[in-house]
C-alpha cells in the first residue's frame, strides 16, 4: 500500500487558535495503527503544543505542506493558504449557508479541493462523531462562576486561559463561595450540557428536580438541569411529546421565564432550532421579578433565544452587562445589569486538554474509516462536501445557490 502523507497545518485564522487536531503522542499512535500513514507537522508559533514537542516524539516538521495528500486543521483555512487538489479536514462552517464563509466554499471548489467537514461527520444514526462541545461546557461553567464572583464581589477566579491545563483550572474552584440560598438553572443535555455537569459536580452544589427548584426553598446551593420539555409547552396544555416538538416546534411556547425568577444564575448549553420559541425575550427580561444576576451563554446564539445575549464576548474581555429596561449594553457591575458571559470559542481557553480529547475522537471515530480501507456506513462520504473535480457532492448540491450568491442562511 502506498504511503499517505498527512499534514497538520498551522492555524491561520484571526484571532489565533492554539488548538491542534492531533497531539504528538496521537501522531505516533496514528502511524502505529496505520503503517502506511506518515504525519508531518507545519511549524507554528501560536500552538499551545510547541514544535519541539512534536520533534521530541520523532514527528517530522515541514513548512511545505504541498507534499501531503491530506491536510488537517481545526478552524477555517484562510483562502490564500489553500493548496489546490488536496483533501482537507477542518470546521468550514458552510453547511448551514453561513454568509461569512461563502467565499471560502467558492475557493474550495475553484481549487478542486475535497473538503471533509468535521461538523457533519456523523454515524449512521445521525449522531456527531467529533467536536469540541464537551469543552465548551467545561470552560463555560467555569467562566460563569468566574463572572458570578466578579458580579457579586464574593470571590475571584483565575481566567481559564491563564491556567496551564484543566487540572490547574479546577484547583481554582476551591475559591467559589455560594450563599445557602443560591440557585442555578442549566439548559441542555448534549455534549455541552454533559461537559457542564463535570464541573458542577466539583462544586458544593446539589442537584434538584425542576419542579422542586421552582417550588421549594433550600438551605444549601442547588441547581437543576432542564430537558426541552421542561421549558416548552403547547398553549392548550396538551402533554409535551419530544418527537412532535423536534418534528415541528412552531406550535409551542416557552415557559422558561419562570426559571429566571427563581434562579441567581443561568447557564445556557442547549441546542437551539430556528423554528423553536425563544427561551426568554427582551420583554421577559423586563419582568421586575427576574432574579438572575449572571447568564453564562455557552450556546452563544446572538440576539436570539436568550435575549440578553446581544453580542459575543471575547476571551480577553469575557463579560458585558445587559440592562433589561433599555435593552442595551452597560457595565456589568451596575445595579440592575445582568452580567453576560457569551464567549463563542470557549474550548480555546484550554487548548491542550481540548486538543487531546479531539484527537482521540479522530483516532477512534474517524480515521479507521479514512485510512482503514473500509467505510461500510458511509461516514466519510456523508461528510464530504466537495470533490477533487471542483463539484459539490450529491448530498450537498443544496449549497449551489449559496455558492452562486442567491441565498444565505437555511
Amino acid at each position: 500500500m502506498s504511503t499517505i502523507k498527512i499534514g497538520i497545518i498551522r492555524e491561520g485564522k484571526t484571532p489565533p487558535d492554539k488548538r491542534v487536531p492531533l497531539t504528538p503522542n496521537q501522531c505516533v499512535e496514528l502511524q502505529k495503527r496505520f503503517p502506511h500513514v506518515k504525519v508531518l507537522v507545519q511549524p507554528s508559533e501560536i500552538r499551545a503544543i510547541q514544535d519541539s514537542e512534536y520533534a521530541d516524539f520523532g514527528i517530522e516538521l515541514s513548512a511545505d505542506m504541498s507534499q501531503c495528500d491530506i491536510l488537517i486543521g481545526v478552524k477555517e483555512v484562510p483562502i490564500h493558504e489553500l493548496i489546490p487538489n488536496k483533501t482537507y479536514l477542518f470546521f468550514s462552517h458552510t453547511f448551514k449557508k453561513q454568509p461569512y464563509n461563502r467565499d471560502l466554499l467558492r475557493a474550495v471548489l475553484n481549487n478542486k479541493i475535497r473538503l471533509i467537514d468535521y461538523e457533519v461527520l456523523k454515524d449512521a444514526e445521525g449522531q456527531r462523531l467529533i467536536g469540541f462541545g464537551r469543552w465548551a461546557g467545561i470552560v463555560g461553567v467555569y467562566n460563569s462562576f468566574l463572572t458570578y464572583g466578579l458580579k457579586t464581589k464574593t470571590f475571584d477566579l483565575k481566567p481559564a486561559h491563564q491556567c496551564f491545563d484543566r487540572k490547574e483550572m479546577e484547583s481554582e474552584l476551591s475559591k467559589v463561595k455560594l450563599a445557602s440560598d443560591f440557585k442555578l438553572v442549566l439548559t441542555g443535555w448534549g455534549r455541552v450540557g454533559l461537559g457542564a455537569r463535570e464541573v458542577l459536580q466539583l462544586l458544593p452544589i446539589k442537584e434538584v428536580s425542576p419542579e422542586d427548584f421552582l417550588n421549594e426553598k433550600f438551605d444549601e446551593a442547588v441547581f437543576t438541569q432542564l430537558e426541552v420539555g421542561d421549558y416548552n409547552a403547547l398553549p392548550d396544555g396538551s402533554p409535551f411529546v419530544k418527537e412532535d416538538f423536534y418534528r415541528d416546534a412552531t406550535a409551542y411556547i416557552s415557559t422558561f421565564p419562570r426559571y429566571l425568577s427563581a434562579a441567581d444564575m443561568y447557564i445556557a448549553c442547549h441546542y437551539y432550532s430556528n423554528d423553536a420559541p425563544f427561551l426568554a425575550t427582551r420583554n421577559d427580561f423586563k419582568n421586575p421579578n427576574i432574579s438572575v444576576k449572571v447568564v453564562g451563554d455557552v450556546s452563544a446564539d446572538i440576539d436570539g433565544p436568550v435575549a440578553c445575549t446581544i453580542r459575543p464576548s471575547k476571551i480577553s474581555d469575557p463579560i458585558y452587562g445587559y440592562d433589561p429596561q433599555s435593552e442595551s449594553e452597560v457595565d456589568y457591575r451596575f445595579d440592575g445589569a445582568i452580567a453576560v458571559m457569551a464567549i463563542d470559542n470557549l474550548p480555546c481557553e484550554l487548548p491542550r486538554d481540548a486538543s487531546d480529547d479531539f484527537g482521540n475522537m479522530l483516532l477512534n471515530n474517524v480515521f479507521p474509516f479514512l485510512f482503514g480501507g473500509a467505510d461500510p456506513t458511509g461516514v466519510i462520504e456523508r461528510a464530504t462536501q466537495t470533490d477533487l473535480t471542483g463539484q459539490l457532492t450529491p448530498k450537498y448540491t443544496y449549497l449551489s445557490d449559496y455558492v452562486n450568491g442567491e441565498n444565505s442562511m437555511v
